[in-house]
């Protein structure tokens, strides 16, 4: 048996995950499979490349040899194929994006930004379906949030870059709520409230919620999950559910927006991109482009305004 790139990639996240368990739900096999394989490369190399340790599986001598020269190779082929592409383009960049707030400038910032760049924009509701998307050269790049500590596990031939280091989320309440006229809320005091999910599933905010929650002694109601912002809207209006939303978030009428006591949930946006599909000088634009539709929205709020002042170096900067 040859080795191929694909044997290669399986070795390196082997290393990176510690486990054979986890490296095969991130390459999207079985973990019988990917031990089937890794026993079918040993055999080609001629020697086992990794044993059992305290911490997981470990990179025998052997091991170490072959990964050093698989990442030495991968990196290569990633860099052929972004210089391959910078120098002879091949159709537009195809970015996808989770719903967030800054998607509604981003159009005209990546116009303005990227002037010359051919760009193709596909908003999701999933972020596993992104980066499975960008797995699979379905997109050039995507763009996504995370919540707390959640980390979405990406694919081999991605790179990433923060675009929001932290934000604080906010609550989003009718404004005939008892609540309204308060200037920040304690999460303790929404525990009889209907919360209506307008975080991803896979984001990890559904997680964070639950967790937060408990913190503060009782269970979320998660009663209704929609994506349509417009009707999200008007059923917090009628007062019959809260909202988590970005302090970016618009005010709409009928609600107002709160911050929550104590920064009980925050979250980060992320740009990650494929290594061998866009350029470096690509994926600089992009991230600028992203920043900017952000801040164009971020000083809509004094909240915000105020919470970067006490954390100056979380606010986005436009490199």
């Amino acid at each position: 048996m040859q080795l191929e790139l694909r044997h290669l990639q399986a070795i390196r996240r082997i290393a990176e995950a510690g486990s054979l368990g986890t490296a095969a739900r991130r390459l999207g096999v079985s973990q019988p499979a990917l031990s089937a394989q890794l026993r079918r490369i040993e055999r080609a190399v001629g020697g086992e490349l990794f044993v059992r340790g305290p911490r997981g599986v470990e990179p025998t001598q052997l091991g170490e040899f072959v990964l050093a020269r698989a990442r030495r190779v991968l990196s290569e082929m990633d860099t052929l194929g972004a210089e391959a592409r910078g120098f002879a383009p091949g159709g537009p960049l195809r970015l996808g994006c989770i719903l967030l707030i800054l998607v509604d400038d981003l159009l005209d910032r990546t116009d303005t930004v990227m002037a010359g760049h051919e760009l193709t924009v596909d908003v999701g509701v999933s972020v596993t379906a992104l980066v499975r998307g960008l797995a699979a050269g379905q997109y050039d790049a995507v763009l996504y949030g995370e919540v707390n500590d959640h980390r979405v596990a990406l694919p081999d031939n991605a790179e990433t870059r923060t675009v929001v280091p932290r934000e604080p989320f906010c609550v989003r309440l009718s404004a005939a709520h008892p609540l309204a006229a308060r200037e920040a809320i304690d999460l303790r005091d929404l525990a009889g409230e209907q919360w209506l999910n307008l975080v991803e599933d896979d984001d990890g905010g559904p997680e964070a919620l639950t967790e937060a929650c408990a913190r503060a002694g009782f269970t979320p109601q998660l009663r209704y999950r929609i994506t349509d912002r417009k009707l999200a809207h008007e059923l917090v209006a009628a007062g019959r559910a809260v909202a988590l939303t970005q302090p970016t978030a618009g005010v709409t009428a009928g609600t107002v927006l709160r911050p929550l006591g104590g920064d009980p949930l925050t979250g980060r946006v992320r740009l990650a991109w494929n290594r061998a599909g866009v350029s470096s000088g690509q994926a600089a634009l992009l991230r600028r482009a992203a920043t900017l539709a952000y801040l164009a929205r971020a000083d809509t709020n004094p909240f915000l305004r105020r919470w970067w002042d006490a954390h100056p170096g979380l606010r986005p900067v436009a490199e």
